[in-house]
């Protein structure tokens, strides 16, 4: 007993010394009786500037080093020109009529309408049949050159080209999926859609770029423009066509003139300058594909609004009525079976309003919008059969193709080429389907698998030492398979 209260007396001095020391390295002892203060709260915004930093490089980095949503633009433009190629092959028998001098909508009203809107259009450059079939075949062949993804920088210029000059020479002719046909065939120009599925990536496969035929391409619509030019042709101003102070003109031998310059720095610089030129034309393009996603977003939006005030949608009943018209009844067993069906008619009518309505607002929920874009595509399928309007529900369906995932989209390629494999040996397995060889190594910037991402994220924590803590995943955005960052779902 006295040896522990020896030791007590010895040690409370000693206690009494350090606990100076402790407050100090500790924080302030609180007083007999206190409790603590609790420790502050941490800030909810600590980290977000730095994440919202590392979030803004890394999309910036990747629009312009990468062209995003390839696949995306390749389906769209072989979706259009397919479109457009085959309403101007079935209307061959009817060109005249439709577009020609024998049509309801003579030249000299499409010269004051163009007087009036300052539209672009070939056909009013000559008055003889034998331009207007110039112009008819013209575009005919330029489609084609899309299609196939041949010169597809020039070719989508001269589609375009064709599109106009077709559409704006006659205002009786046209209906929703010409508009998204005209649109389309402006925005195509600035996109890099021929990077896959294409005869130019094709032949960027095999090593043969150099071949002189785009080159004398371009020599020929230069001299055909300068002389339009020096004949005083219609629409061939410096100050109005595209926008207010932009002609026709400077917008064509401003294409020309990239062109060449194209041609000069790859030929000449390829170091840097070739750099700068595919960074510009990657944010180039990715701003053309937004322009795409918004006008597809813009189409639903308001088609679906304006249909939320019509009395006969309200009540269900508007798709009653169209069944009943001989011009949209191609099958009219079918379409009278459908308008006998009550049910039927109430749910397709609530349906496509609900689809419309909802479709721009589910593009941030990758499984909710590919619900409805396969939805929508199943509508446009069905107007197509049923109310006999194919080509308005293609040029839907290829705009709409925008938005398909790109794992879907590679592995339908993969199904379409597979048999050309087949047939046309090792040189067609190697580029059948028109990619690059490092095409894979680069899909996954485009792929919008996350769990696959998630998987081989663990896979790689799984092989490290255990010793070494893991690496956490970052949440569903986080790296593709080849630690690539995933894409926005806004586009795939």
């Amino acid at each position: 007993m006295s040896e522990a209260l020896n030791e007590a007396a010895q040690g409370a001095p000693r206690e009494a010394h350090q606990a100076p020391h402790e407050a100090v390295r500790g924080g302030p002892v609180p007083a007999p009786g206190r409790t603590a203060a609790p420790a502050p709260v941490p800030s909810p915004f600590a980290g977000v500037l730095d994440s919202a930093a590392g979030g803004l490089s890394r999309g910036l980095a990747r629009i312009t080093g990468t062209t995003v949503g390839r696949y995306q633009a390749a389906v769209v433009r072989i979706g259009i020109s397919l479109t457009w190629l085959l309403f101007l092959l079935r209307e061959w028998p009817h060109r005249h009529e439709l577009y020609g001098p024998d049509g309801a909508w003579s030249w000299d009203l499409a010269d004051r309408l163009v007087a009036g809107n300052h539209a672009f259009t070939l056909l009013l450059w000559g008055r003889a049949d034998v331009w207007f079939e110039v112009v008819y075949t013209g575009a005919i062949l330029a489609s084609v050159m899309l299609l196939l993804g041949w010169r597809t920088r020039t070719a989508s210029l001269l589609f375009m080209i064709g599109v106009l000059s077709l559409q704006n020479c006659s205002v009786f002719v046209g209906d929703g999926g010409d508009n998204v046909i005209h649109l389309m065939a402006i925005y195509l120009v600035v996109t890099r859609c021929g990077q896959v599925w294409s005869l130019d990536s094709r032949r960027r496969v095999r090593g043969r770029e150099g071949d002189g035929a785009g080159i004398a391409l371009w020599i020929v619509l230069g001299l055909v423009l300068a002389v339009a030019q020096l004949l005083g042709r219609t629409g061939l101003t410096w100050t109005d066509g595209l926008l207010p102070w932009l002609g026709w003109t400077p917008f064509l031998w401003g294409f020309l003139l990239l062109q060449a310059v194209w041609w000069a720095v790859r030929r000449y610089a390829p170091g840097e300058p070739r750099t700068v030129l595919d960074i510009l034309a990657n944010i180039l393009h990715g701003a053309g594909l937004l322009v795409i996603v918004v006008e597809v977003c813009l189409i639903y939006s308001t088609a679906g609004w304006y249909k939320v005030q019509g009395s006969r949608w309200q009540d269900g009943t508007a798709l009653y009525y169209p069944l009943h018209l001989d011009d949209f009844s191609p099958w009219p067993g079918l379409s009278h079976a459908m308008a006998a069906s009550g049910l039927m008619v109430m749910v397709i009518t609530y349906g496509t309003v609900i689809v419309q309505v909802a479709f721009p607002f589910t593009l941030f929920n990758r499984r909710v919008k590919n619900v409805l874009l396969a939805l929508m595509m199943v509508e446009h399928a069905s107007i197509a059969v049923v109310l006999g309007l194919p080509f308005f529900s293609l040029a839907m369906i290829a705009a709409d193709a925008v938005f398909l995932p790109t794992g879907f989209l590679r592995w339908a390629g993969d199904r379409v080429a597979r048999p050309l494999r087949r047939g046309g040996g090792a040189g067609a397995a190697a580029d059948g389907a028109g990619e690059p060889p490092d095409a894979r190594a680069r899909d996954a910037e485009d792929t919008d698998d996350a769990e696959k991402a998630k998987d081989a994220e663990k896979a790689k924590d799984a092989e490290r030492p255990k010793e070494a803590p893991a690496r956490a995943v970052a949440g569903p955005r986080g790296p593709g398979p080849d630690g690539e960052p995933a894409p926005s779902n806004l586009v795939v």
